[in-house]
């Protein structure tokens, strides 16, 4: 009998071995963390709601926080100690403070329920808490791993601003009708505030609706804004900064995902454009021109395909129509940056 024929090698067996795959572990989460940040801002953003609580029930501009007497009482710019010295009046503060926390949550849930679904890891919200004019610096959440597709970047960006624009919405709706008309002889508030586009159609709105109503029939800027209404202000600003096209903000993203090739040069079209607003208009918009310049080097790769297209497509239309109803180059009343420089010269 003839030797038995040898075995096959292939040659798949020797040039492709197993190649050993290792897992990350993924970080525990720190819900105390979470949770005593949260804390935090919900007292800080309790302090500065109840001190313009305070002003708008006392006939002062819901933004004046100068450390003057209102009444018989002199009360500092973040009156901790003043709450605590009658900590019912923290109960003054709930209506802003919630419209401005339930404002930030939807928003970054947005994002992270998105992340959820792709099952791409993020972090829960981590809120901000500082004695700012709104009690808060905002909040965000850190995505922890790649993001496989240009739709799932798409979903994940511009979910957390339709979250937010929504409950601003409906904020600003209720809070018009809280709203009052100007108390006469009222002292020029701290802080002016521009209004955007969204504010005036939700004006001539409440104007419509209800023309016996006192606010309806004054111009916006003669209405005096209840605290909540502020807080329908904040979150506007906010998603209008969100959605600028550039960098790694919202607005970055979506561009990203739909044209990625453009993303830098709408990024740079867009610090071009805030340069001369920042002259003109608020002299923040530089900050932000400088940060969408540092966040413009790089972004996280994505794979091709499958295109943004179909629906998606419409809600990029969604998502500029945002942009042009929230964005207001005069956020801020006399804080061009021609002003800022004139004033220090002036005072040297």
């Amino acid at each position: 009998m003839s030797d038995p024929t040898p075995p096959i090698l292939s040659a798949t067996s020797q040039y492709y071995r197993p190649v050993p795959v290792y897992a990350a572990r993924l970080p525990r989460p720190r819900y105390w963390f979470h949770a005593l940040l949260l804390v935090a801002t919900c007292f800080t953003t309790l302090v500065m709601g109840a001190r313009m609580q305070y002003n708008f029930v006392h006939g002062q501009s819901a933004l004046s926080f100068s450390d003057e007497p209102i009444g018989d009482e002199l009360i500092p710019y973040f009156p901790a100690s003043w709450m605590f010295s009658h900590p019912a009046r923290l109960l003054g503060g709930i209506p802003f403070a919630a419209t401005v926390m339930l404002f930030f949550l939807a928003h970054e849930m947005g994002h992270y329920l998105y992340c959820k679904r792709y099952r791409v890891y993020a972090t829960l919200p981590f809120f901000i808490p500082a004695p700012t004019l709104i009690g808060t610096l905002g909040a965000f959440i850190r995505i922890r791993s790649p993001i496989r597709s240009r739709t799932a970047l798409f979903d994940i960006g511009i979910a957390g601003p339709i979250a937010g624009f929504v409950v601003a919405v409906i904020v600003l709706i209720v809070s018009l009708g809280l709203s009052k008309p100007l108390p006469p002889g009222l002292a020029p508030s701290d802080i002016e505030l521009g209004y955007p586009l969204i504010f005036h159609l939700m004006h001539r709105l409440l104007a419509a609706s209800a023309p016996a109503h006192t606010a309806a029939a004054l111009p916006l800027a003669r209405v005096y804004l209840h605290p909540t209404a502020v807080a329908a202000w904040v979150g506007m600003f906010a998603t209008a900064l969100n959605l600028l096209p550039g960098g790694q903000l919202d607005g970055g993203h979506i561009v990203f995902s739909i044209a990625p090739r453009a993303h830098r040069v709408v990024s740079r079209l867009t610090i071009l454009i805030l340069i001369p607003m920042a002259v003109y208009f608020w002299a923040g918009w530089l900050i932000w021109a400088i940060l969408l310049e540092i966040s413009s080097l790089r972004h996280p790769q994505v794979a091709d395909w499958p295109r943004v297209s179909g629906f998606r497509a419409w809600l990029a239309v969604f998502g500029l129509i945002m942009l042009i109803l929230t964005l207001t180059p005069a956020p801020f009343a006399h804080s061009s940056l021609r002003e800022v420089v004139r004033e220090f010269r002036a005072g040297r």
